[in-house]
Order: structure tokens, then sequence, then C-alpha cells
């Protein structure tokens, strides 16, 4: 996500913080045309193809951005077998939902996957340890979220629900981007993220309640206008938090994009941050608050 302040900043402290006069706001046009190239595809795989379509779609973008994650992770020492164990456990992870796997059952495979790569590994012992709670967090961390999207497309309904999921996100993330571009002056968390503005949380906050109020009437009868409301200002909510939490991520390992995959937008880790906080939220709410798992 994107709440880029309207000023330059020239401290880097996270308590006073001095801009220059306002620059020229620019729009990265590269983002209009990345979305503009995605958004149909993506609309087709979510809304008019089989389950299992929008499964492998999950699998190949969050299998790169679980490579960037670990790349980040391991920038002197990643080894292909570290990245295959990783890999193995997040696709179990994924596609748990099309099996009916239980939660112990998927924990259990996942932590034989790394216990299997971690003793076949070269690294040293004094590595081995480390290398397996950062394989496992990676899986969690990117797999649990995105296997919540594939358990929501397998709910009654469940191809609107990913819709409607899918363009609140977007909403937020457009919504703060250009706000923050236009009017932002204040940084949320300079500390954290420089860039970030509450100009920017706000205007994200605005589209995401009213594409979720227009998503409710357009597509997504199976929530109510309350529904939409609570879940555009929670998603909001849980999105700037997914956000935010990658950018510590990336402030610890000193870069500024997970990767460059992605024009504009920058790896895939970073298109998918905030979706990897909204996803399970969305898929709890409908599921067991609105309880749409059940047949209406």
């Amino acid at each position: 996500m994107g709440y880029p302040l309207a000023t330059d900043v020239l401290a880097h402290s996270s308590i006073f913080v001095t801009t220059s006069p306002a620059r020229t706001r620019r729009f990265d046009l590269r983002r209009l045309y990345t979305a503009l190239a995605l958004i149909p595809a993506v609309y087709i795989i979510i809304a008019h193809l089989a389950p299992w379509a929008l499964t492998l779609l999950l699998l190949v973008v969050g299998s790169l951005a679980l490579v960037e994650l670990y790349t980040l992770s391991f920038p002197s020492r990643l080894s292909r077998l570290l990245m295959g164990g990783g890999l193995a456990g997040f696709a179990l992870t994924l596609i748990h939902p099309h099996f009916s796997f239980s939660v112990p059952e998927l924990l259990v495979g996942s932590v034989l996957v790394a216990a299997v790569t971690l003793s076949i590994s070269a690294a040293s012992p004094e590595h081995r340890w480390n290398d397996a709670v950062v394989i496992l967090l990676g899986v969690l961390y990117v797999g649990f979220p995105l296997g919540t999207v594939v358990s929501t497309r397998t709910l009654p309904g469940g191809e609107w629900l990913v819709l409607f999921l899918a363009v609140v996100t977007w909403a937020s993330d457009t919504g703060a981007y250009y706000a923050g571009t236009l009017w932002g002056k204040h940084p949320l968390l300079p500390s954290i993220s420089p860039k970030k503005t509450i100009e920017g949380v706000l205007g994200g906050l605005v589209l995401t309640v009213g594409v979720a109020l227009l998503a409710q009437q357009w597509f997504a009868s199976q929530l109510s206008l309350t529904d939409a409301a609570i879940l555009g200002v929670l998603l909001t909510i849980v999105g700037l938090f997914g956000d935010l939490f990658e950018s510590m991520i990336k402030r610890r390992t000193g870069v500024k994009d997970s990767g460059g995959i992605l024009p504009g937008h920058g790896g895939m880790l970073d298109r998918l941050d905030s979706l990897l906080f909204t996803a399970p939220t969305f898929y709890y709410y409908v599921a067991y608050v609105r309880d749409l798992s059940l047949p209406s």
C-alpha cells in the first residue's frame, strides 16, 4: 500500500520530521498501466473460472512473494533446499481447503517439511534453528492468509465474496496512495514507513467504505449494507497493519521494495502485503460472524 508524503523527509528521527517546501505532486503512471493489464485477467479467474483456477493463481503469486521474503531473510546464504522446503510447506497450506486438512494436520505437515529440509541442509548447527523459524514463519505469513482466500472461494457464492475482498482491499490501497500524494502532510509512523500519512489513511478509509457499499449493491448481495460498512472500516485498519508489518521487514533488511516484478508497485510481496491481513479477517467474518458457510 502507498501513503506518500507530499513533502520530502529530511530528517530520519521518528519524533522530529523536517520538511522542505511542497514538491510537485506526481503519480507513478506505471501503477495504472500495471493495474489495467492485470485487473481483467484477475476478474475472469475469480468470477468466471473454476475454484482451482484461483488456487493456481494464488500458488504462483504466493510463491513469488515467498521467494522475495526468503531472499530478504537470507541475503547471503539462501539455498535452493531452504527455498524448496518453504515453498512445499506453502503449497500444502494453500491447497488444504480443497482436501479438508485439519489445522493440526496442516501444522504437523509443515513442521515435518521444515524438519526434513533442515536435516539435510548444509547450514551450520547454530543457524539451523533460526532457519527453521524463518521457514515456518514465512509459510504462516504468506500461506495461511492466501489459504483463507481459497476457503472463501469454497463458500456459497464464494466467487463474489472473493471479488468483494479484492476490490475493497484494492480501494484501500488506491485511496491511500492518491490521497497521500495529493494531500499528505502529516506522517503516520515515520520510524516504520516515512511515506505513510494520516491523510492517506483517511483517503483510503473513505474510498474503501464507498466501494464496499457499492460492491454490496452490485454483486455481493450475501452481505448487508451494515456488513459492507463494517468490512470497509475493518479491512482498512487490518490492511494498514499488513502494510506496516511488511514495511518493518523491509526496514530491518534495508530495502525499499521486496522486488521489482510489478512496475510501479515493487515486488509481489509489496502487492500482497495488505491482502495477507485482510483475507483472514474477511474470511472469519463472513464464515463465522455471518455464518455464510451454511447453505442458504
